[in-house]
């Protein structure tokens, strides 16, 4: 699907590119497209770094968890 997304997506550019090319659309027009694709970046940037952090935390917790292992139950 999201293969699906990236091509249709790319299709559209390139629609878009040739009427840039022919004074086809307007400039407005793809000011407010940069605006919502940079909205959603900055979204997107939030949501992977707020995961990021909760992932490392998850990792932090685990290293705790095996050392405790290593302590206590591989006494040799």
């Amino acid at each position: 699907m999201l293969e699906f997304l990236k091509k249709m997506t790319e299709w559209v550019l390139q629609k878009e590119e040739e009427a840039a090319k022919n004074c086809k659309i307007s400039i407005e027009d793809i000011e407010k497209q940069i605006a919502i694709v940079k909205e959603k970046r900055e979204k997107l940037q939030q949501e992977c770094q707020e995961n990021i952090e909760e992932l490392n935390k998850i990792i932090g917790r685990l290293e705790s968890i095996k050392n405790i292992e290593l302590v206590k139950c591989n006494k040799n």
